[in-house]
């Protein structure tokens, strides 16, 4: 339905659309997800043709935007984030403008204006001012502008900004009502409007595609390593024996636990490794008791935080791990590391030399 081919968008020298590429199914809501700035607005005002890239191809129902505007552009209809309303017009007397705007046949606009006005709830509203309404009833005038001549496609940014808990929970449900008759294309840096949407997410950050899927390939993708966190009556050095001794654990930290005498550790396995039986045995063996076990699963905010780090706070996160800037000497850093390793409450890593031994390598948290 909708194809968007290395897309590039520049403002200056400050680059908003980086070689994005991506393809829309039809008859599915499709969210747009990242943070402020990321460049959501910039790809939606490319592929309506408000605006022109500067490289890449959008088409859209087999007509390029660039090469075919008025062709593409039938099949769209857009909401921007702050709707194109005519304030001193009623509702009625906008949605007739915007249908004889958008050339549809004059015998057909009254019947279409009053079946939109049906559809959104805005029958009660039709007579008053645009702006005598609510922020709610405002965002509906401008999807039912959007409806107008009821496009294939429908594109939205940022369609809930701005509502109360009630309007948006009745907004999303006008969204959801809009699927299979129309495909949709939504922005938001809003986790839960995106989730209890869309059927396919698109988690942009500065610029480029970071990861593409369901809510639910999305959480399967970053689920590389599982976490797993387990009380346990004893000490730190008699568990990390026994944890060392486990091939499916890449690492692990120690933390006080809430009851005398207990600790918790936290361990990341690898590819998700179900490890519960084999700690327990070996947990046992060692004479420590489990007070608790639980498993934990990366959530939809965890991905999106895991995918749109900026290089900041990537910088600011190995210096918190390591003490030092990534600039600074390695040799300095890792003599650091070796003088810390005897400290309690260290995170340990398991990886293997070059020599094919194993190695520990401990830093503090």
């Amino acid at each position: 339905m909708i194809r968007v081919e290395k897309l590039v968008k520049r403002y200056g020298g400050h680059v908003a659309v980086d070689g994005m590429s991506f393809t829309v199914e039809k008859g599915k809501i499709y969210g747009f997800l990242g943070p402020n700035g990321a460049g959501k607005t910039t790809t939606m005002n490319v592929m309506t043709g408000y605006i022109a890239a500067d490289g890449g191809a959008v088409v859209i129902d087999g007509h390029d935007i660039l090469k075919e505007p008025l062709a593409a552009k039938a099949c769209i209809g857009y909401l921007p984030e702050i709707p194109p309303l005519y304030p001193d017009m009623t509702v009625r007397e906008f949605l007739l403008f915007v249908a004889e705007l958008k050339k549809v046949p004059k015998a057909e606009r009254k019947k279409q204006v009053a079946a939109l006005e049906e559809r959104l709830s805005l029958s009660d509203m039709s007579r008053r001012l645009i702006k005598n309404l609510s922020k709610g009833y405002k965002q509906r005038v401008g999807l039912a502008q959007a409806l107008v001549g009821n496009p294939k496609v429908l594109i939205l940014d940022e369609p809930m900004v701005g509502l109360d808990p009630k309007q948006i929970i009745e907004m999303r449900d006008l969204i959801k009502g809009l699927a299979g008759e129309h495909t949709v294309i939504l922005s938001s840096h809003i986790l839960s409007e995106i989730s209890a949407v869309c059927d396919h997410i698109l988690i942009i950050s500065k610029g480029k595609l970071a990861a593409s899927g369901s809510p639910e390939e999305l959480q399967k993708m970053m689920q590389g390593t599982a976490e797993l966190v387990v009380t346990v009556i004893g000490e730190q050095e008699q568990a990390k024996a026994v944890l060392e001794q486990i091939e499916e654990i890449e690492r692990f930290r120690f933390a006080d636990g809430s009851e005398e005498g207990s600790i918790l550790i936290h361990m990341e396995t690898k590819d998700d490794a179900d490890i519960r039986k084999t700690l327990s045995v070996a947990l046992a063996g060692a004479g420590m008791a489990i007070l608790s076990m639980n498993r934990s699963e990366k959530s939809l905010e965890d991905i999106f935080l895991e995918l749109t780090k900026t290089e900041e706070t990537l910088e600011e996160e190995e210096e918190t791990e390591t003490g030092e800037t990534p600039e600074e000497d390695a040799e300095t850093e890792a003599a650091e590391i070796a003088e810390e390793a005897d400290d309690a409450g260290t995170t340990v890593d398991k990886t293997e030399s070059v020599t094919g031994e194993e190695e520990t390598d401990e830093s503090d948290l």
